[in-house]
């Protein structure tokens, strides 16, 4: 088994780790760094529940390969929080019932910060694109796509946060 040395920032963390070559970056975060909040479904970048911020853009951790992380920041759902404050799109998610048995959410609530930070005021189109390859068994996505929505007010200023 080839190992190879990655250096790279998760969740404002700078990490230094030994990793085998053909591992995922989600097998990276669940295995070596305990960030359990990233789920691994389909692991075939179909589902999104591996959905992380690489460097700003939304990727499915399955499909990039750890050493692709070389150099990169991460944002995994562990990281959106600040402290026990929730980032406004967690807290959306949360008022609009948008999580029912979760699996899901973390990825939907990391594609929806990437969504909103492309889009503050998405319309549904623009939504619907912005959460294309998250899928949900349990909400129906209604819920799902009113959390977008109170998050981009919750963002804008708009609600109370």
């Amino acid at each position: 088994m080839q190992h190879k040395e990655l250096c790279f920032k998760v969740n404002g963390r700078e990490q230094h780790l030994l990793v085998r070559t053909n591992w995922t970056l989600a097998q990276v975060l669940r295995e070596q760094l305990g960030l359990l909040g990233t789920k691994i479904g389909c692991g075939e970048g179909e589902c999104g529940a591996c959905t992380v911020l690489m460097n700003g853009k939304s990727v499915t951790s399955c499909l990039v390969m750890a050493v692709q992380a070389e150099g990169a920041e991460i944002i995994t759902i562990e990281g959106l929080a600040e402290g026990e404050t929730l980032h406004p799109v967690q807290e959306a998610f949360v008022e609009a019932g948008a999580i029912q048995c979760g699996y899901c959410t973390p990825g939907m609530v990391i594609s929806t910060v990437a969504l909103l930070e492309k889009h503050p005021t998405p319309n549904d189109e623009q939504i619907r694109e912005g959460l294309t390859g998250n899928l949900c068994r349990c909400t129906g996505y209604q819920k799902i796509f009113e959390a977008v929505n109170i998050a981009s007010k919750k963002m804008a200023g708009g609600e109370k946060e």
